[in-house]
């Protein structure tokens, strides 16, 4: 690494919405974000699957077509 060009990384805190609040490192102090891994729906297993099923068969009859 070249002396001079990089910016200072240093110790930052990155806090969501819900009150997490995560340790990192980072060229900014401080990161707010509205979401984290702690309160997204994937991640705590909240998440709704939507069922799609069904819709090309929906299709194939409005349109009349066949397999």
């Amino acid at each position: 690494m070249k002396a001079g060009i990089h910016p200072e990384y240093k110790k930052a805190m990155i806090n969501c919405a819900c009150g997490h609040v995560v340790e990192t490192r980072s060229t900014v102090a401080t990161i707010h974000v509205d979401i984290c891994s702690n309160c997204h729906p994937f991640f705590t297993g909240k998440q709704k699957l939507i069922d799609a099923a069904g819709r090309v068969e929906k299709y194939r009859k409005k349109y009349g077509l066949k397999n």
